[in-house]
């Protein structure tokens, strides 16, 4: 692995990293840049990764208004770390992160959102504000803040629960998303990236980037079975509590890590880029070979950065 020039620490740092990243302990510090080829020997291998057995954390359904939500608790006394899924996932889709998490001395929350695998849809005529939904659940759970990683649909949730309950949140992970804003200049650069049509095209080639598909068949096999146990009943649109904007964006004053994958066809290192522009206090890491599933993808590189920046803004 290249090491990159060295910025000032106290402005948000770019880092470019492949398998290699994931593959050691390194971990780059804030203003860093730390390089790995895209044809880094090790990067097929860290695609490779078989998926840990499943840990049977106990399970529970949350009664809130509107909808019973059930998640997975790790317990335990660390900092809280909130899981929220893309829109092709539910609390299943982190066999990844359950169990490296809590024994880098976190308890660990996963949930699934209305609609999705063992929670409710919900009244249709009312399908209620995710972002208000996670509130309820921290309030019922009792945890006052908590870091948010959220991934795709889960990153948009956490973005719109952070513009107007940010003193809930230690820090924010926003991974492979395009993030829901509103402002009709981003919506049409947004738009013009994917053809006609795109959102109907099969989920693995719309979420899982093409090196992850050749490098693991058995692996994107298993993504698909998640991906189809994901919704248990009618998919539910569900409101935001925010108008998500770029000036909101702008105002955000949570500890923010972007993390994207060079290979994501909904929001590619460009966009993040803009992402990173604009909210104060961000670091932005891009993933080697990584597709809108970097979480699955490259697990190793993915947890290594979200731990690393989590670790530096537990206070």
């Amino acid at each position: 692995m290249a090491d990159g020039r060295t910025g000032d620490p106290g402005r948000r740092g770019l880092l470019t990293a492949g398998a290699a990243l994931g593959m050691g302990a390194a971990t780059a510090a804030p203003g860093e840049a730390r390089a790995a080829s895209p044809t880094d020997r090790n990067a097929s291998d860290a695609m490779r990764q078989p998926l840990p057995p499943p840990t049977p954390f106990p399970k529970a359904r949350a009664p809130l208004p509107g909808a019973a939500l059930e998640y997975w608790d790790t317990g335990g006394d660390g900092q809280v770390i909130v899981l929220l899924h893309p829109g092709t996932g539910s609390h299943a889709m982190w066999g990844y992160q359950e169990q490296v998490f809590p024994h880098a001395g976190y308890r660990v929350i996963a949930y699934s959102r209305r609609g999705y695998l063992g929670s409710d849809a919900g009244p249709e005529n009312d399908p209620g504000s995710a972002s208000d939904d996670l509130e309820r659940l921290m309030d019922h759970l009792r945890i006052d803040r908590f870091h948010a990683v959220g991934s795709a649909a889960g990153a948009i949730v956490a973005t719109d629960f952070a513009i107007s309950r940010s003193n809930r949140l230690r820090s924010l992970t926003l991974a492979c998303t395009i993030m829901g804003l509103r402002d009709p200049e981003y919506v049409a650069l947004s738009n013009s990236l994917r053809p006609r049509g795109f959102a109907e095209m099969p989920a693995p080639f719309r979420e899982v980037g093409p090196s992850y598909r050749a490098a693991n068949p058995e692996g994107t096999a298993r993504w698909l079975e998640l991906e189809h146990l994901a919704l248990s009943g009618r998919r539910v649109n569900q409101r935001v509590t925010n108008e998500i904007t770029w000036a909101a964006l702008r105002a955000l004053r949570v500890p923010t890590l972007l993390l994207g994958g060079d290979s994501d066809l909904w929001a590619p290192p460009s966009i993040y880029r803009m992402y990173a522009e604009a909210i104060p206090n961000s670091e932005l890491v891009i993933l080697s070979e990584a597709g809108h599933a970097a979480h699955w993808e490259q697990p190793r590189a993915f947890n290594a950065a979200v731990l690393d920046f989590i670790g530096r803004h537990a206070g």
